[in-house]
């Protein structure tokens, strides 16, 4: 990057700063010799952006930014004053106030120019106060399980000076605004199949560990990905807490066009709240969780048999060569195992809907919650290194970034706006 005419050892700057006039030794003329000064601020941060900064040349990047940028919000408070002037309004210069903005080559703090109206914070709202190279570190090392300290650890490499766990923190709030608006979005991808189905975690509390239960709608789409379209943390899975989660689906778009079946693992209260915000679709009851209902009934030295004779049902390529397998799970199972076999006939209604989809491939995907318990397995995964979460805010944070993830491997990229208005 061609920036400056002279690049200058660090005990040279301070002689400079101390008013000593610099020998020419002190000097070394750098081979690229565009002047920095004179180039805009978006040329600035993209020079920065495309170039690795080591030793005394981050150094100095990192004052030649910080003057570029508070120039160039220097013109804008003078533009502004400027026009005010031609239309005979007041208005006057207030002083500065510091602000940091977090680069690629350091933390650059920054005298903010204001008038009594007005700020050149209007110009640093395009970079904000974290680089997005750093937002996405938080996010990935957060992603990993790492704590507070072990993420400023992560950024101190990266940025060349150290960072508190306290900072980390509040950058780490910051992206609260960012989950606000993922779960207030207006739903419009249509879905050919909907998952329902939640997940316990624990929460501090000043009397220990508490926890909390995170539902989950996961949407199969018509080209086969699935998509988390949204969760909410809560303090059980009633049906009162169900409803209130699909309502706020459905209003927001989520109205069940299109859908053609709902896939659960069977808990009452969740079935209630189906049967009342989406009473005309069909819902497949999960085969892996009435598999094991069905096993509690069977002795340990037959479980295997059992379980392989359900298979058989399921398995089936037709609705009605499972229900022949049914029947004959009956007779072989019925005087031994009387409650295993009330168990499953008690729901084989819902349990064979999933042959309501022609398309035979994604039976696989609909006659259990295992997509959705996938996505289980890596919460857990990525959360134990934490322990238990310090508050309700912290896990959905956790927990957005994880499901974000996901749905971005699936190629069903959520958008939404990454704003930083302080």
């Amino acid at each position: 990057m061609g920036n400056v005419k002279y690049f200058v050892s660090k005990k040279a700057l301070i002689k400079k700063e101390r008013g000593v006039h610099l020998k020419k030794k002190d000097k070394e003329v750098h081979p690229m010799k565009q002047n920095f000064y004179n180039i805009s601020i978006d040329q600035a941060m993209k020079e920065v952006k495309e170039n690795k900064w080591e030793g005394d040349y981050r150094f100095y990047a990192n004052k030649a930014v910080k003057e570029v940028i508070e120039r160039e919000m220097n013109n804008y408070i003078d533009k502004y004053l400027d026009e005010l002037g031609r239309k005979e309004r007041g208005d006057r210069r207030n002083g500065t106030y510091n602000r940091h903005l977090l680069t690629e080559v350091g933390d650059i703090e920054l005298e903010v120019p204001r008038t009594r109206q007005v700020s050149g914070q209007r110009i640093l709202k395009r970079y904000k106060r974290r680089g997005s190279a750093v937002t996405r570190l938080i996010l990935k090392v957060f992603l990993l399980g790492a704590s507070t300290r072990k993420t400023a650890e992560a950024l101190s490499e990266i940025l060349g000076e150290e960072v508190s766990p306290t900072t980390v923190s509040n950058i780490a709030k910051q992206l609260d605004k960012i989950v606000d608006s993922f779960h207030k979005r207006a739903l419009k991808r249509k879905y050919r199949v909907l998952l329902f189905d939640g997940v316990v975690l624990k929460k501090k509390t000043g009397l220990g560990a508490k926890k909390r239960v995170v539902l989950v709608a996961l949407g199969i789409t018509y080209d086969n990905k699935k998509e988390v379209i949204d969760f909410r943390v809560v303090n059980g899975e009633s049906e009162y807490i169900w409803e209130g989660f699909l309502n706020d689906l459905y209003n927001r778009g989520l109205e069940g066009e299109g859908v053609e079946l709902i896939v659960t693992d069977g808990a009452k209260g969740l079935i209630n709240a189906i049967e009342v915000v989406y009473p005309f679709i069909p819902f497949q009851r999960c085969w892996a969780h009435k598999t094991r209902n069905i096993l509690n009934y069977v002795k340990r030295g037959d479980q295997a048999e059992v379980k392989g004779d359900i298979h058989k049902i399921y398995y089936s390529k037709s609705k009605r060569l499972a229900i022949k397998e049914a029947k004959a799970f009956s007779v072989k199972w019925g005087d031994i195992y009387p409650k295993a076999v009330k168990s499953l006939f008690n729901d084989i209604e819902y349990l064979l809907n999933f042959y309501k989809i022609k398309d035979s491939s994604l039976w696989p995907m609909v006659r259990t919650t295992n997509a959705i318990e996938r996505r289980f397995v890596e919460v857990r995964r990525r959360t134990r290194p934490m322990g238990v979460f310090a508050d309700k805010t912290s896990m959905k944070r956790i927990l957005f970034a994880i499901f974000f993830h996901l749905n971005k491997n699936q190629g069903v990229y959520t958008p939404f706006l990454m704003t930083q208005n302080s």
